[in-house]
């Protein structure tokens, strides 16, 4: 199953269905379901950025230390990608608009750039 990584908080973010949109500097044709990677990278600047944004959305986002990262956190739906988007979530040049989110226990796997396979033991 394709997965692709996406840097803490916004992985949480959208594996509980808070935002709807993932930015990114290329876009894809691809659509349906993929694994959400939360990487193990995260700075104490972007959880702060990160939170400030959701509060802005009214959404209260765990501390630094409570959220899981460099493995699978969950699922969800790529339905399109866009250029322009109403969603408050998108600034970026292209946006992949996310369906149907569904959060799930850590299974720890290293990430890799761009989408990626993942053994279906974690779908």
């Amino acid at each position: 199953m394709k997965a692709l990584s996406i840097r803490q908080p916004w992985a949480w973010l959208i594996v509980n269905g808070h935002k709807d949109i993932e930015n990114r500097q290329w876009r894809t044709h691809y659509r349906g379901k993929i694994l959400v990677h939360a990487a193990k990278k995260m700075t104490r600047e972007e959880h702060a950025v990160a939170a400030a944004m959701a509060a802005e959305q009214g959404v209260t986002i765990p501390a630094y230390d409570d959220l899981e990262r460099g493995g699978i956190v969950g699922e969800v739906e790529i339905v399109d990608c866009v250029d322009v988007d109403p969603s408050p979530w998108f600034i970026g040049q292209w946006g992949f608009v996310l369906k149907d989110a569904k959060p799930q226990p850590l299974m720890p796997c290293n990430g890799k750039l761009g989408f990626f396979h993942v053994g279906k033991e974690a779908a």
